[in-house]
This record gives structure tokens, sequence and C-alpha cells, in this order.
């Protein structure tokens, strides 16, 4: 099997490059290698390294820079994203693009399933949206994970400048009514390989029959306040006093985006289909905090 891993240097495809190698051969590209920006040629380097697999794992990231940028987010999260639909169908090969809980307004006030209205609150919602739609609108064999609030160590996320934040100062405030699951990238790559595994000598049929929409997220729902204060019980720190993490809301730190205050995802159609669950957010992020 020969897998195109797209965005091998970011949080998931980082991990992806490890999950991915048991299957078979993993070409692992990132900008400058590929650009987003440029669907037509993205479209010709996919063609001519003839992937069974497409691992979309690349995105336009910057929440409150996407609202500066509308057009360039969207040429990365939409036209790129149908365009790499459109060689994965050209192929036959599988796609596997993750989206986002920022499709949604936060206002239903308990975990989304996949078959809840969307309603974008920002640019990057909904260029993320708008790639989701590309690729159900080219159809074949596809596999769209929409994720949450993912963290790694190893890169620059919420985990990351917790623990910065905790250097520099004796007390965080954190904001406690924006509610969603935190997902460890590691364990959203290493659930995408097994899956991919499940699939065997037969991955695109396999696929083509389950091709479709899953939310795929951490177990459980917590708000940023409460994972602040995870994270800081699970870091090794010197002796010394423990920082302070006190609760705020978000108007008291306003952005450009405007953020869902609930985007918690439900995650049984996915658990339902496969018979895979990630862990609950608090074990992935003991585990995460280990290494």
């Amino acid at each position: 099997m020969r897998i195109l891993l797209l965005g091998s240097s970011g949080q998931v495809g980082w991990e992806a490059q490890r999950s991915l190698a048991p299957l078979g051969e993993v070409i692992g590209y990132d900008y400058p290698e590929v650009d987003f920006s440029r669907p037509e040629r993205l479209y010709r380097q996919v063609l001519e390294l003839r992937p069974d697999v497409i691992y979309n794992a690349a995105a336009y990231t910057a929440v409150d820079k996407a609202e500066r940028e509308p057009e360039r987010a969207r040429v990365v999260n939409a036209a790129s994203t149908g365009v790499l639909a459109e060689a994965a169908a050209k192929l036959g090969a599988v796609l596997v693009h993750f989206s986002t809980d920022y499709v949604f307004d936060g206002k239903k006030g308990f975990p989304y399933t996949e078959s809840d209205p969307t309603d974008p609150l920002n640019v990057y919602g909904l260029t993320k949206l708008e790639g989701e739609q590309a690729i159900q609108q080219v159809g074949g064999a596809y596999l769209i994970f929409r994720t949450a609030w993912v963290y790694s160590k190893r890169r620059d996320s919420f985990l990351s400048k917790v623990l910065q934040w905790s250097r520099e100062r004796s007390s965080l405030r954190v904001v406690a009514d924006q509610v969603s699951n935190p997902t460890w990238a590691r364990m959203l790559a290493e659930i995408t390989g097994q899956l991919l595994a499940r699939g065997g000598e037969n991955l695109f049929d396999w696929v083509i029959e389950r091709s479709g929409v899953y939310h795929l997220a951490g177990d459980g729902i917590a708000s940023r306040f409460d994972w602040a204060r995870a994270i800081l019980q699970n870091a090794r720190t010197d002796a010394g006093e423990p920082v302070e993490v006190l609760p705020a809301e978000s108007s008291e730190f306003p952005s450009p985006a405007v953020r869902p205050l609930y985007s918690a995802l439900d995650c049984s159609r996915f658990a339902d289909t496969f018979g895979l669950r990630l862990p609950a957010w608090e074990k992935a992020l003991s585990m995460a905090m280990q290494e």
C-alpha cells in the first residue's frame, strides 16, 4: 500500500508517520513540498505519486488569522480539499480527511451528532465545512473525521501554551464557558491507522461501504478551564507553589474569530460503525504527559 501523508509536520501528521508505517510505504509531504495555496499543482503532484491512500492532515488552522485572510483559508481548506477528492476518485484511492467541531455554532447545549445542522461562526469553520462538502460532492471512498481540541507536546497547542504560561505566571485565567473534547494527536493518528488496517487488501471497497462524516474526538467533555487544571495536575514540576487556575469568560478575551461555546462531539456513530473509541480525555492526557 502506498500512502501519501499530507501535513506530515503538523500535530496529527507527525504522529501519523509512525501509525501508518506498518501499512506500507508512507510518503510524507508538507509545505513547501506541497503547496495547498496552489490547487492545480497539488492535483498534478498527487496524480504523479499515484497513492492508494491520501491521508490529509494539512489545513489552514490559524483561526483568528483566517478572519483577515478568508480567501487564502478557503483555497487551502476548501478548494485544495476538493482537488484531493478529485485526484482520489481518478486514481481509485481512499481519502482520509480531518475536519473540525467549529462547523457548529455551539448553541445546542449537548454533544453534536453528524446529523445536526452546521452553522459555523468563523471563517475557519466555514472553510472547513466547505472542504467537507467538496469531498461529498465528488464522492468515492472517503472518510471525513470531525475532531476537536487537538493537542500535542511536540507542536504548538493549548497544552504547550498552558505549560508555558505556568512557567511565567503564578496564576492563570482560563475560559470556563468553552466546552468540547480534548483530543491527543497521537491517539487520533493511531486509531485512524488501525481503521485503515481493517480494510486489508480490499481497503477501497471496505471504505466505499462506510464512506461519510464521522465524529472522532477524545471521550468525554471538558471546559478549557477544566483542561488547563488537568494539564497542570499532570505536569512534572519542581517543588514550589502550585499555579492557581481561575475561571474566566470568553468575553474577557476578545478575538477576531468567534468561537462556539459548546462544540462537544458525540462519537457514537464512529464507535458503532468501527467498534473503536478513543479513551477518556483525562486518561489520554495522563499518557501524553508521561512522555
